[in-house]
């Protein structure tokens, strides 16, 4: 099962409809315990990094981090992939899941913020098992205001005031910045990588 998680946050429809095109059947839910049982778990995120602080008060991010601990496949998508660092300069105070110890940040003043629209990837040696078969310079639609530095775990960046994480990977952990959900069929190609780990 692929549990969506629903923390009042995230583009739920969008990403239910996307796994349903590629014929899985995913499950959008807010309760811990079906998140529990979750053989993957997929974290969508629209707006402000501060709804992340849903997940403690409902019990989602005990639940998540137990699952990761066992090894069950995870996706953060947008705020879903930002809230896997320690914090952001968007929400002082509210931490992250920290699995890397970086924060995120705004772009820079010499860009518009949001960024919104389709960028290209340039992807890293493509090791990664989430990009399989997706070309670099592949567009991707983005929008968001705050942006992951490059990390060691970032397999793909893009452009925009300066270099950025586009996606992320480490063993089972996954998270994009862009929607994959509204990439068309790059972004169908990416959610079918994730159903076939």
């Amino acid at each position: 099962m692929i549990a969506i998680v629903d923390y009042r946050a995230g583009n739920l429809a969008s990403v239910k409809k996307a796994f349903e095109h590629i014929g899985q059947n995913p499950v959008v839910t807010s309760d811990p315990e079906v998140v529990a049982r979750a053989g993957k778990i997929v974290l969508p995120g629209v707006g402000h990094f501060a709804a992340t602080s849903t997940l403690v008060e409902s019990g989602l991010r005990e639940a998540i981090s137990q699952q990761i601990q066992r090894g069950t496949p995870f996706l953060g998508i947008c705020v879903g992939m930002q809230w896997m660092l320690a914090c952001s300069e968007e929400a002082p105070g509210i931490n992250g899941l920290g699995i890397w110890p970086d924060q995120c940040v705004h772009f820079p003043a010499g860009v518009k913020a949001p960024h919104v629209g389709w960028n290209q990837l340039e992807i890293h040696e493509n090791t990664s098992r989430l990009l399989k078969g997706i070309a670099s310079d592949s567009f991707v639609y983005f929008t968001h205001s705050y942006r992951v530095p490059l990390l060691k775990a970032t397999v793909a960046q893009s452009e925009y005031g300066g270099k950025f994480s586009a996606a992320v990977e480490q063993d089972h952990l996954f998270g994009v910045q862009f929607h994959p959900e509204k990439s068309g069929e790059v972004g169908l190609k990416l959610l079918q990588n994730f159903c076939s780990l």
